[in-house]
C-alpha cells in the first residue's frame, strides 16, 4: 500500500509539473489526437484491470461462510485393505 501511494502521488506532481510549466505550442493540433490519447488511456485502464482481475472477481464475488462438519467414521474391520 505504501509503494501504491507513493506511485501516485509521484504520478501526480509529474502531471502537475506537466501543466503548471506548460508554454504555448504554436503547432497545428489534429482533431483525432484527443480520441487517440483517450484511447491510450482506455487501454491502460484495460490492461490494469486484466492484471488484478482476481481481486476484481473476488470483490464482486459474495463470500459465503460454510462451515464443514467432519464427522469420523470408523474403518471397516472386515475389509483388509483398511486394518493397516
Amino acid at each position: 500500500m505504501k509503494r501504491f501511494v507513493s506511485v501516485s502521488l509521484s504520478i501526480f506532481i509529474a502531471l502537475c509539473m506537466i501543466i503548471g510549466l506548460e508554454r504555448r505550442a504554436w503547432g497545428y493540433v489534429d482533431p483525432g489526437s484527443g480520441l487517440i490519447a483517450l484511447q491510450g488511456f482506455a487501454s491502460v485502464m484495460a490492461a490494469y484491470a486484466y492484471f488484478i482481475r482476481r481481486r476484481i472477481r473476488e470483490f464482486f464475488r459474495r463470500k459465503k461462510e460454510t462451515r464443514a462438519v467432519v464427522v469420523p467414521i470408523a474403518p471397516d474391520q472386515g475389509n483388509s485393505r483398511e486394518v493397516a
